[in-house]
């Protein structure tokens, strides 16, 4: 079973913090869904016949397509993959985009998943990261997503702004639970280069919030979302039990998808590949018939390497026993040695066969992961 990943690179405003490929011209929104829906055709062989579990529209703000811009896509996707089994299909959005008119058509297109970057609930916040939508927007986006039957929301939230309180994250996450939505996704604000956000830093107009209040907001998103139902299935993703984002869940357990639109991403076990980061160039490539793309081949290391960081951030773990079946003993060997002294401290667990993060272990996944690695 594989996936489909769309990229949508229209936005109608871009946020500050946001280094995703995207823009606000839409002059060229017509075009790029006839791109789209050709380089569907012309890479369907890319999976080698696999079936669909997954289809995933994201962006940019793929809430920018119009239904019709949308239907075209799926038409194209159906005609030239088999999703006859298909179990989950997502499209994000940006609350003030759904309206009750636009989520209806949505129900109609067999969406039966909604991404919502809600991001915050005060009014303060959003207008620094300069969001488009207010609190009420959110709301309502969510009533009509259960009103037309898409039960399967996901909202996202962001932590660590300048200046934010524990009072705030926690009125935040008031509103959330309140909410009782199936998944939530939660980042820690990245001062990501070549951003807004980066470059206010850089001026001395913002300051990152500290260390310490950091891992309090990670802490209490933690505590409160267990505390309501959620199980902490991977680092940054919260889910009602059995409501995980399947499609997201296919990448950190190593599945094949194939990325279409500018920028996107594919793999095929053996090799990684990525659509030019421009729509001009994108839609140059694919009316040639031969897109504009760059190919990694993985070799053993590196296929090792992602195997310990997509796995060791979920709750799945790393499993010695598939190390073996893919890398070899030597490479379970090594993996276990690395791990020991984490084990010993209580940062990870290990059962015998699968190693996990503990709670303290995820403050400082990063460097675990990096002494797991192979270099």
């Amino acid at each position: 079973m594989a996936g489909i990943y769309i990229h949508v690179p229209f936005c109608a405003k871009r946020c500050i913090y946001c280094d995703f490929y995207s823009g606000t011209d839409m002059s060229q929104k017509d075009a790029y869904v006839l791109a789209v829906c050709e380089e569907l055709r012309l890479r369907r062989d890319y999976i080698k016949g696999e079936s669909i579990d997954t289809i995933y529209f994201g962006g940019g703000t793929p809430s920018q397509l119009g239904s019709e811009e949308l239907g075209r896509i799926f038409s194209a996707i159906e005609e030239n993959y088999d999703i006859a089994n298909c179990r989950e299909v997502t499209i994000e959005a940006n609350p003030d985009d759904m309206t009750k008119d636009y989520v209806e058509a949505l129900s109609h297109l067999s969406f039966n998943r909604v991404s919502m970057g809600v991001q915050s609930f005060h009014s303060k916040d959003l207008q620094f990261l300069n969001r488009r939508h207010g609190r009420q927007q959110a709301l309502d986006a969510v009533h009509y997503c259960r009103k037309f039957g898409i039960e399967n929301i996901s909202l996202d939230l962001i932590y660590g702004l300048p200046n934010q309180t524990m009072k705030e994250w926690d009125a935040n996450l008031t509103e959330l639970i309140d909410l009782d939505v199936s998944h939530v996704s939660a980042y820690h604000l990245i001062y990501e280069e070549g951003t807004l956000l980066y470059r206010l830093k850089d001026a001395g107009k913002i300051s990152p919030v500290d260390e310490v209040l950091s891992e309090s907001f990670f802490s209490s998103l933690i505590d409160r979302l267990n505390g309501a139902g959620y199980e902490h299935y991977e680092i940054s993703n919260f889910a009602k039990p059995n409501c995980y984002s399947s499609h997201n869940s296919s990448y950190w357990k190593g599945a094949n998808y194939i990325g279409v639109g500018p920028s996107a991403h594919s793999f095929d076990s053996d090799s990684r590949q990525w659509n030019v980061a421009s729509l001009k160039d994108y839609i140059i490539g694919i009316k040639s018939g031969s897109p504009n793309v760059e190919v990694e081949c993985l070799d053993d290391t590196t296929q090792y390497n992602e195997y310990i960081i997509t796995r060791l951030r979920t709750m799945w773990g790393v499993k010695l026993s598939e190390v073996i079946n893919s890398f070899g003993q030597e490479s379970a060997d090594f993996c276990l040695k690395q791990a020991l002294p984490y084990i010993s401290k209580g940062l990870l667990l290990y059962n015998g066969d699968e190693i996990t993060l503990s709670r303290q272990g995820i403050f400082i996944s990063d460097s675990i992961m990096s002494d797991l690695l192979k270099v």
